[in-house]
């Protein structure tokens, strides 16, 4: 019997302190790129990190493109992480156009260029969540204003109807995104303490 919760292992991602943040919530996960176990999890976390197609690349190569976009028509839920959630996208504009999972409308574009000169990229660091869809399911416990953990380079645009929380960093930066049983998180839950980890606790309910 597998998983409740399986971590998409497709060589990109800090799959270990992903996996004991749900460790820390009693949640059952495993780390897996194994087809029979990702068929028979409740649900599906999608981490990333690094460039998106390199990262599009490895899920179109090993079949797991495919495999997650079935799992999702079926109806589970599925969870985007960091660079997870920019691959749920259309496209991405990072170093050329590449394209994404196509699970929730938009794309995928530059921090450099939106904010303020005089800030950093990447936007490293803790930032307010500003909730514009409390009845999203992995809010169930989350507060307005809650301080989360962000380290990226690049946003999601265009997804305004699917948007569910934004931060600020100069100018309006989508934080999460819902539609339906896909949601996504920009920034790393398992890195945010408390916070974060109830993101994680409400999403592991699901399914």
């Amino acid at each position: 019997m597998g998983a409740n919760t399986v971590i998409i292992d497709y060589g990109v991602g800090n799959l270990f302190s992903l996996s004991m943040g749900l460790r820390k919530i009693g949640e059952d996960a495993e780390i897996t790129a194994d087809v029979a176990k990702i068929k028979g999890a409740r649900r599906l976390i999608l981490p990333g990190v690094g460039a998106f197609e390199g990262a599009a690349t490895k899920l179109r190569d090993s079949g797991l493109s495919e495999l997650i976009k079935e799992e999702v028509a079926c109806g589970k839920p599925l969870m985007g992480i960091c660079l997870g959630m920019q691959l749920l996208f259309q496209e991405s504009y990072e170093y050329g156009v590449h394209k994404g999972l196509g699970l929730i409308p938009g794309k995928v574009v530059p921090l450099k260029g939106y904010v303020d000169p005089g800030l950093k990229i990447p936007h490293i660091g803790w930032n307010a969540l500003e909730i514009r869809k409390p009845e999203c399911p992995i809010f169930k416990y989350s507060e307005q204003g809650d301080h989360v953990y962000f380290v990226h380079s690049f946003y999601a645009t265009e997804c305004e109807a699917d948007t569910a929380a934004v931060t600020e960093y100069s100018k309006t930066v989508t934080a999460t995104v819902w539609k339906d049983n896909v949601f996504g998180c920009q920034f790393h839950p398992e890195k945010s303490g408390e916070k974060g980890l109830k993101i994680l606790k409400a999403f592991c309910e699901l399914g």
